[in-house]
């Protein structure tokens, strides 16, 4: 698509999203990082390195219709069983997006509240360290959430909260009686943030991969074809269109 018809395009969609309602949170499985590299004879880390660079303009397109939370799934607890210089790899572009965030003056300015949910005892010294920074330089940011979910799985999360509740319930902290699901929403990593509206998966993979499983329930989803280092802002205008479409009705 040549440039001023891509304009013309985003503009048309532009016109068709901006009044409909938002979504106020989206869940985000960044997918086709590898497949986009092999599709153009590069590297499959440079596949990663594009997708990385890509998050960026996602947040910005984000805050330009006043969502505000995203949940991106950036490592699960599988990637773990990767090539270790691949999932090394991994680690250092997501290390370093982490200090730029913290230097990023567009990103403070902003007030964006970064938080990083899943196992984070699977991760190095360094790279907790540099979660803890992050996290407290943007704690009492209040106009935007960014969920970062590393090493994590929608199972292994259930299966913490339930630890947790069952070694309260072991010590007479808390009574049976008292868990329902809004109790047990309480021990997942997502404490206190609301359960994503819609869930956008690129690659023309169309599964979650235990992604968000519990807060999942009543997400609106959407799958796309396009490998997330190609995924453009007239993408996700179609995806918001389509959220917009439907009608969520939450079992009623």
């Amino acid at each position: 698509m040549s440039n001023w018809l891509y304009r013309l395009y985003e503009r048309f969609l532009w016109t068709q999203v901006k009044t409909g309602p938002s979504p106020n949170h989206i869940g985000l499985i960044l997918d086709g990082n590898r497949r986009f590299a092999r599709g153009r004879g590069l590297a499959q880390n440079l596949g990663h390195e594009e997708g990385s660079k890509r998050v960026e303009e996602f947040l910005r397109w984000c805050r330009r219709l006043d969502i505000k939370v995203v949940t991106l799934f950036g490592f699960s607890t599988e990637n773990f069983n990767r090539p270790e210089g691949e999932v090394d790899y991994l680690m250092d572009l997501i290390m370093a997006k982490l200090k730029h965030f913290q230097t990023d003056p567009e990103f403070l300015a902003d007030r964006v509240k970064v938080k990083v949910i899943g196992r984070r005892e699977d991760l190095s010294q360094a790279m907790n360290d540099q979660i803890d920074l992050v996290e407290t330089m943007t704690a009492d940011h209040d106009q935007f959430l960014l969920n970062i979910a590393l090493s994590y799985g929608g199972r292994a999360e259930i299966i913490d909260a339930v630890k947790r509740i069952a070694g309260e319930v072991q010590s007479g902290e808390l009574q049976i009686e008292e868990i329902s699901e809004q109790r047990f929403s309480e021990y997942l990593y997502t404490v206190g943030v609301p359960d994503p509206d819609l869930i956008i998966r690129t690659s023309g993979e169309e599964r979650l991969s235990g992604f968000l499983l519990w807060q999942s329930a009543y997400s609106e989803l959407y799958f796309t074809e396009v490998y997330w280092p190609a995924f453009r802002m007239i993408d996700f205008w179609r995806a918001i269109r389509i959220y917009q479409q439907r009608e969520r009705r939450f079992g009623k």
